[in-house]
């Protein structure tokens, strides 16, 4: 078995949407997803609050052949 990485950014309303979202999207084209590294997080702002969040995480998935 073989295991590639890939590195995605998520956009959500919490920390957990946006993560919950990058592995979504990714498992739009990508099967046998086996993990997620959160590597860093941002945030927009509006108004003195944050109105967005922005994951940026490396997701795992098994190599198919």
């Amino acid at each position: 078995m073989a295991i590639k990485i890939i590195e995605v950014i998520g956009v959500g309303e919490s920390m957990e949407s946006a993560v919950e979202n990058a592995v979504e999207e990714a498992a739009k084209t990508i099967r046998k997803i086996q993990g997620v590294d959160v590597v860093g997080w941002t945030a927009k702002t509006d108004g003195g609050k944050i109105s967005s969040w922005s994951a940026d995480v490396k997701i795992a998935f098994e190599v198919e052949r």
